[in-house]
């Protein structure tokens, strides 16, 4: 997108701090939980209404956290002129920092509006789980992103929360302890590998992290721990959908394994360009092939479920 004459407040202003690209990482655990519903009880057998509104609130509250991580990042200055990353609107001036205050506090309402309607078929919990969902949205950006603990948000509410709340929700009436062992480990694979994306970020700004004081994961462990870090993620995300598509399939067909084999070629492929470009601001086209097997991933995982 073009990131050039952008006037403040404008449309284009907010369509770039909206991050269209990281939505594949809202839009993938959902895709898998229906998949996986789909896979148990048929396309007869699933409620279209709560998948519907599954998609649209995990959509909005991925907005809302990219919105939130752009104005508080910017208040806290760890978007300044040394960052390597994609430009940000506020840091940018794109946005002003009251007007994306006001942006923010749209897309949080607006998530609770969308999912408000989920308690219709998942009972009163419904509130409890969007609510953790919009605290632990801003606890990232303002406090646990900080301490190294993004990487255990991720797995839970980009992993094990929507994957396994979407099935549930998805499915007929059922027991929210019924949801079978194989959904779970579909739901780590996906937050696993979705984390492949927080460990590229962090680790193309370990430098800038260590200065401001931010001490993720891989400011933690070091750069070549954070390579293989992201190598086994992948291999071990793909490791998982085997054994749970597998276990729900009652099968592991040719297509199957061809599935999961070209998601291991684009992660390895991704892998050897990290390794190769190692630093700089030209990592971001990493973060660019990760987003890509991120979806080629949403998808693999899908037809494994439904061929």
């Amino acid at each position: 997108m073009d990131e050039t004459n952008v006037n403040v407040n404008s449309f284009k202003a907010w369509e770039l701090a909206s991050r269209p690209k990281t939505l594949s990482g809202a839009a993938v655990p959902v895709l898998i939980g229906i998949a996986s519903a789909v896979c148990m009880y048929g396309w007869d057998g699933i409620r279209v209404v709560p998948a519907v509104l599954c998609m649209l609130f995990a959509l909005v509250m991925q907005v809302d956290a990219n919105f939130v991580n752009d104005y508080f990042d910017f208040m806290k200055g760890t978007d300044d002129e040394t960052r390597l990353g994609p430009k940000r609107a506020c840091a940018q001036g794109w946005i002003t920092a009251a007007a994306m205050r006001r942006g923010l506090l749209i897309t949080t309402l607006l998530a609770c509006a969308v999912g408000l309607p989920l308690i219709a078929y998942g009972g009163w919990e419904m509130i409890l789980v969007g609510l953790a969902c919009v605290v632990f949205c801003f606890l990232y950006t303002i406090s646990f992103s900080y301490l190294g603990l993004g990487d255990v948000l991720v797995l839970v509410f980009f992993g094990l929360v929507p994957v396994c709340m979407t099935y549930w929700l998805v499915a007929p009436p059922t027991p929210l302890t019924s949801i079978p062992v194989p959904v779970i480990f579909l739901s780590l694979a996906c937050g696993l590998e979705i984390d492949t994306l927080l460990v590229v970020n962090n680790y193309r700004d370990i430098d800038n992290d260590r200065r401001a004081g931010k001490k993720t994961l891989i400011v933690r462990i070091g750069p070549v721990w954070g390579r293989l870090l992201y190598f086994f993620l992948g291999f071990l995300a793909g490791g998982l959908v085997v054994y749970g598509a597998s276990r729900m399939t009652q099968s592991w067909n040719l297509w199957q394994q061809v599935l999961i084999i070209i998601f291991y070629l684009f992660h390895y492929n991704t892998f050897l360009a990290m390794r190769r470009i190692n630093k700089g601001a030209a990592l971001n086209r990493v973060l660019g092939m990760t987003a890509r097997n991120m979806l080629i991933f949403g998808i693999s995982v899908a037809l494994c479920l439904l061929v």
